[in-house]
C-alpha cells in the first residue's frame, strides 16, 4: 500500500488524489507540503493530533498526542529527523488498535 512518508496516510483508493509530491524518500500527501516543500515536523504533528482528536479520540487531546507520537515515531522519515514533540508518552498497541478500528 502506498502511504505518505511523513504521516502514514494511505494514498490509494479514496485518497489516491491526495498525493502532494514525490521525493527521493517516497510520496508525501498534499496535506504535508507547503510551498513545494515538506512542512516542518511540528506542523505535521499538530495536523495528526487534530485528525486523531476529531476522528477517533472523542476530543481527547492527550490520547490524540499519544497516537500521533506512536504513528510518527514508526515512520523512517521522522526516525531520521527527530524533534521535541515526538518525545513523550506514546499510545499503547491496544489504544492504537482500538482507534484504528474506528476509522
Amino acid at each position: 500500500m502506498k502511504t505518505c512518508i511523513t504521516c502514514g496516510m494511505p494514498l490509494e483508493g479514496a485518497h489516491e488524489g491526495d498525493v502532494g509530491m514525490e521525493t527521493d524518500e517516497g510520496t508525501v500527501c498534499a496535506f504535508d507540503i507547503e510551498g513545494g516543500k515538506v512542512r516542518d515536523g511540528v506542523a505535521i504533528f499538530e495536523g495528526g493530533v487534530a485528525f486523531f482528536q476529531a476522528e477517533v479520540a472523542d476530543g481527547d487531546r492527550a490520547l490524540a498526542e499519544r497516537l500521533t507520537r506512536l504513528n510518527m515515531s514508526r515512520l523512517p522519515y521522522w526516525q531520521a529527523r527527530p524533534f521535541a514533540e515526538l518525545v513523550g508518552e506514546k499510545a499503547t498497541d491496544e489504544e492504537w488498535a482500538a482507534c484504528m478500528a474506528r476509522l
